[in-house]
């Protein structure tokens, strides 16, 4: 598992128009190759009356997956142009179909490439980008004089409280970036003078939005 990585939020679109074309850009994260062409045929079959429905996806923890299809356009000005701002923004587990219509003006090979980027970017940013942390779940159980200190530190800290328990001791579930566990420890043990326990628990992601301000 990778301890962190950048994909967008679920499922979402946005249109540009350029020179009389649209574009209609369709984004959506998925985890295989046949979850993308599924979703590039349900594009295709909403817009079958479209000039064409060009698409690219990036899928796997190598980006062993890539593929681009230019579905008519010139070769690559299309395909390779949504593909690329994949590459550029980093997106793992990312699929995009770019529906035209036609509106009359051709826009050359060069005006195709930026078209087709242009609306790739417009999808993704309205969609929205996240970074995947994979975070570890610690959990610290106290004696309850300790209670206030602890949890006001863990607050100003880089770790996240994900549950406290009130029980026998107050028990505070912490996430902690993998990796990150010894580093944890110490700081807790120095800051309480070694007056907690501390468990290990399971490892999950953790989703932050990135989206770049438009």
């Amino acid at each position: 598992m990778l301890n962190s990585y950048f994909t967008v939020k679920g499922e979402g679109n946005d249109e540009i128009v350029i020179q009389k074309s649209r574009f209609i850009g369709y984004v959506k994260r998925v985890e295989t190759e046949e979850e993308a062409k599924e979703f590039v045929q349900s594009i295709k079959k909403k817009h079958k009356d479209a000039t064409h429905n060009c698409s690219a996806y990036m899928i796997g923890e190598t980006d062993h997956i890539q593929k681009a299809h230019d579905d008519g356009e010139p070769s690559g000005t299309a395909g390779v142009p949504i593909l690329n701002v994949l590459k550029q923004k980093e997106l793992k587990d990312t699929a995009v179909v770019i529906t035209r219509y036609f509106g009359g003006i051709k826009l050359g090979a060069g005006g195709l490439i930026r078209a087709y980027g242009n609306a790739t970017s417009e999808a993704l940013n309205t969609t929205g980008i996240v970074r995947r942390q994979l975070m570890r779940t610690m959990t610290i159980k106290a004696d309850y004089s300790l209670l206030g200190k602890l949890e006001n530190e863990l607050r100003s800290s880089p770790y996240s409280i994900n549950r406290m328990e009130y029980l026998e001791h107050v028990e505070i579930d912490v996430f902690v970036e993998e990796g990150s566990e010894e580093t944890f420890t110490s700081w807790m043990v120095d800051l309480t003078s070694d007056q907690v326990e501390i468990t290990t628990g399971d490892v999950s992601y953790m989703e932050e939005d990135v989206t770049p301000d438009r």
